[in-house]
Parts: structure tokens; sequence; C-alpha cells
């Protein structure tokens, strides 16, 4: 079969069975946070309550990320038996670490001083939020498990496995939220931490069950002229993802730090955090458009591109529906139980986001060309843009606006998303060569 037959494989049937029980997986992760968030804002003082959680749960997105790229590295390098060892030798160091950071956070002045200088946090909140956090620290470990063994599932075509991870983390999750709002124990924080840690461990037994099966049953001990055979290569191909993702973590601690010197410290953080879970929760379906580009746009770029187009307008859309039709206060009133002020200020949070929601979808459709290419180091360039316009537009809202409340954290973290687009824009039209390997011995 010549090249150009080859490029006209590619049906959109096969684009959706790919890319569905992986967008539905996505969204479901995101689900469960409104879940926690709907739980807590049934406490007596929600505000008090869901800022004590939503704190150090931005902090775990700095413990977490390092855990969530093994996804990628996994799903990309491991092959066989052999490869998987490697990767899990790399995964044992990044569980050591974050064990080791996560101790110094809890047990030493340093957690205090993170949390009180650099996010803000009231003293009378300090001690709450850092039990908040010594549950939280164990989310990253399996969290890291599961994303492991996602890499090796997804690889072999199995996505619906994390369909299926995920549902089942839902129901327990939804289950434990109804013991506690029906027994009155939403008291702290900790309960959204409880059900988020439960919740994850879940997820991870499922993806290491499936996962364990394909080492077993499908996957070789060695697939003959496959590059990867020791902890060097991996290391190789995981450190630019985490120096990037090092820069992009700091963006939502930033956020929240800025939140707490906002004329109504509270709200700000509620809100943002509220209208942040519903748009994240629209987003997540699409945060796999990447994963599109590396297994297909080789074969048909032109199917890949209208497959994409097409999915763009949708979360603008939906966003649009949640923050200008009645749709958007009957959800967050008698489904997240969101309070008539709480709620407010969330749906103007929520309006500010959509220029996020319209940038997101080509930012990591061009992401994925990115990697496809295997110039995986711009992403440094790019994130360190984000990084950058995100604080910049944090320090300018609050010496000017501080009484816009959560919009100043909606508004910063998509003009931030809107800068790390121009420059990937930038770089795609400076570069011309074609996508090159990404599993080849130059690029490993």
């Amino acid at each position: 079969m010549t090249a150009s037959a080859m490029k006209r494989t590619i049906s959109w049937n096969q684009l959706i069975s790919f890319f569905l029980p992986l967008g539905l997986s996505a969204t479901l992760v995101t689900l469960s946070h409104v879940i926690i968030n709907s739980t807590l804002a049934r406490a007596d003082n929600p505000e008090l309550v869901i800022a004590s959680y939503a704190l150090p749960l931005s902090l775990l997105g700095i413990t977490e990320r390092p855990a969530v790229l093994l996804r990628q590295a996994c799903s990309a390098l491991v092959r066989d038996r052999i490869s998987f060892r490697a990767m899990a030798a790399v995964s044992s160091y990044v569980f050591a670490c974050i064990i080791l950071l996560g101790l110094i956070i809890c047990y030493t002045p340093v957690g205090e001083w993170v949390f009180l200088y650099f996010f803000g946090v009231e003293r009378e909140l300090l001690d709450s939020t850092i039990s908040v956090y010594r549950i939280l620290m164990f989310v990253s470990i399996f969290s890291g498990l599961r994303c492991l063994f996602h890499g090796i599932i997804i690889f072999n075509m199995r996505t619906k496995w994390l369909t299926i991870g995920m549902g089942v983390r839902i129901v327990a999750m939804y289950l434990l939220s109804l013991y506690f709002i029906t027994t009155d124990n939403v008291t702290s924080g900790r309960v959204g931490a409880i059900i988020f840690l439960m919740g994850m461990v879940i997820e991870a037994l499922v993806a290491i069950w499936e996962g364990t099966s394909l080492l077993k049953k499908v996957i070789p001990e060695k697939v003959p002229g496959h590059p990867v055979e020791n902890k060097k290569q991996i290391f190789s191909f995981y450190k630019p993802l985490l120096y990037s993702s090092v820069i992009a973590v700091i963006i939502g601690p930033s956020i929240n730090a800025v939140l707490g010197k906002t004329t109504h410290i509270h709200l700000a953080i509620s809100s943002f955090a509220i209208a942040g879970s519903l748009t994240q929760l629209v987003l997540s379906f699409f945060s796999y458009i990447h994963q599109i580009v590396l297994n297909f746009y080789r074969k048909d770029a032109k199917s890949v591109l209208r497959f994409v187009l097409v999915l763009s307008f949708i979360p603008g859309a939906l966003i649009a529906i949640l923050a200008y039709t009645p749709l958007g206060p009957w959800f967050m009133s008698h489904v997240m139980g969101v309070n008539a002020e709480l709620m407010r200020a969330s749906l103007h949070a929520m309006r500010i986001f959509m220029i996020m929601t319209l940038v997101f979808p080509w930012l990591d459709y061009m992401n994925g060309i990115i990697m496809l290419r295997g110039q995986t180091k711009i992403m440094v360039f790019s994130q360190s843009a984000n990084a950058t316009i995100t604080v910049l537009t944090l320090f300018i809202s609050i010496s000017t606006v501080p009484d816009w409340n959560g919009m100043i954290g909606a508004l910063a973290q998509s003009v931030g998303t809107l800068a790390e687009l121009l420059v990937v824009v930038y770089v795609l039209k400076r570069t011309a060569e074609e996508p090159q390997p990404t599993l080849s011995p130059k690029n490993l």
C-alpha cells in the first residue's frame, strides 16, 4: 500500500471509537471534583470549608503532576516487559520524592510558611488546611500508579478501561458523599480529601488489574528493535515533560494566593473553585485531543484537523449555556447546593472562563503536533509564557479591580492559556520540517 493510500484510511468512526472512551474518562475525573465541591457546599460555613479544601488541592497539583506525566511516558516508551521494568524503576523514584516532599510540608515549618505566606491562608485556617493536605498527599501516589498502568492500556487500545475505572470511582465517591451528607458530617475540608483519596485508590486498583493482565498475556518480554531498555532512556524522555510541568503547576497556587488578597477572600476562592470545576468538567472531555494527533495525524492529517475543528466549538457552547441561561443557576442551586451569593459570583467567573474554552482545544491539538515532531522542549517556552502572563494579569487585576474576586482568577488563567497558544502557533509557523517518529534512538 502506498503512503498516499494509507493517509486515506482513517474514518470518523475510528477517531470517535478511540477518542470517546478517553474523553468520557477525563470528564468523569472532573465530575469527581464537582461531587466533592457539591458535598462541601452543604457545610454550615461553605466558603470556609471549600477554601480549606481548595488551597491544599492546588498544592496537590504540584506534587501530583510528576506522577501524571508517567501516563505519557509509559504510553510512548513501554512496548515490552523490559521497558516496563525500567519505567517502573523511574516511577519508584518519582513516588519516593513525592512522599518526601509531602512529609516536609505536613510535618515541618515549611508547610506553615507555604500556606501562610504563599497561599495567604489565615492563621485560624492553617491547622485545618494542613490536616487536609495530610490526606491529599497520598492521592499523588495512587494517581501515579493508575497513570503508569494507563500508559499500557492506552497503547494497547483498551481505552474503555479508563472509562470503566473512572465509572467505578465516581459511583464510590458519590456513595461516600451521600453518607457524609445524610449523617450531617460535612464539617471540614477533610471530608473532601477523604472522598478524593478513596476514589483514587479504587481507580488505581482497576488500572493495575487490567494493566497487569496485559503485561502477562499480551506484552512480550522483548520487542525486537525497541530501543528502550534502561532507566537512562526513560529519564531522557521524561525530564523535558517534567521541566515544562514544573512551570505549569505554579499557575494554580499563584491564582489562589492572589485570590487570598481580594476584597472578599472566601467568596473569591470558593467562586473560582466552583466556576473552575464546571469549566474543567466541560474542557476535560477534550483534553485527549493530543492523543488523536499522536495516533492518527501521520496517517490522515486532514481528517484529524476536520475532526478537531468540529470538536473545538463544543466546549464554548456548553459553557455559554451554563453561564447565560437558567440552566447554570438551576444546576448550581439544586444539584450543587450553592447559595445565592456564591452562585452569582461563580456565574461571573464562568463567563470569563469562556475565553479559555475557545483556546484550549486548539492548544491541545498543536501540542500534539509538537510532541509528534519530538520538539517537546518547546513546551518549556510555551508554559513559561503561560505562567508569566498569568502572574502578570493577577498582579494587574488585584491592584486595579480587587473587587472582581473570583473573576480575577478566571481572567488570569484564560489570558495565560491564550499566551501559551500564541507561542505554540508561532513555533509551528516557524518550523517547516515533517513530524519525526517519537520512538527512535535519536530522540531517546
